[in-house]
């Protein structure tokens, strides 16, 4: 089984390849979706947040209090430290996932993750491809998605990994400047060359 990180700035496009190969037949991870189930699930992490953040983090259901502790991270500059919490719930369950995904005979194992590459190059996966998109695009696709003004956007762009660094590190790179027809077509290229492999 070949194992594949896929990472790319926000709003690069990269979630549209990571559906991409779902179809073709590969298992993704998406490490963002996976860290929000554990922070809502998994007993130790849940334990680990109230004691780093306070008990409000949750709602009296259980159920995670989003505004809250994303007013503690980012409104308080403690994003690093809701990391060290995370990362790891996050690595150990996508390597669980990974052993599954092996034994029950898929070719390809995709970790789609923003913060992929953060700390280098990661060492149990074979290839990683990254996709990009020119800033303005990726401004505009996020700022209507997400309703959020540019200057925001923008502002989120400027504190992740530039293109270059991401590309410094990548084996693949899909370029997504013109439509969603050329950017799966790109997706289909860049699958067929590592499901060959």
């Amino acid at each position: 089984m070949i194992k594949v990180g896929l990472t790319g700035g926000i709003g690069s496009g990269k979630t549209t390849v990571a559906r991409q190969w779902e179809k073709l037949g590969a298992r993704v991870v998406y490490a963002d979706s996976l860290a929000k189930e554990l922070m809502a699930t998994d007993r130790q992490l849940k334990n680990q947040i109230i004691d780093a953040f306070g008990e409000q983090s949750y709602h009296h259901d259980g159920s995670l209090n989003r505004t809250y502790l994303s007013e503690q991270a980012f409104g308080s500059g403690r994003v690093e430290e809701l990391n060290r919490l995370v990362h790891p719930a996050v690595y150990k369950k996508t390597d669980e996932l990974m052993q599954e995904a092996m034994a029950s005979g898929y070719p390809v194992f995709v970790k789609e993750a923003a913060l992929l590459l953060k700390n280098g190059r990661p060492e149990n996966l074979d290839y990683i491809v990254v996709v990009t998109a020119p800033e303005d695009v990726r401004v505009r696709r996020v700022a209507a998605r997400d309703n959020t003004p540019e200057s925001e956007v923008r502002a989120r762009i400027r504190n992740q990994q530039t293109e270059q660094e991401l590309i410094s590190f990548s084996d693949h790179v899909i370029v997504n400047d013109r439509d969603i027809m050329h950017l799966e077509e790109g997706a289909r290229r860049v699958f067929s060359l590592l499901a060959e492999l």
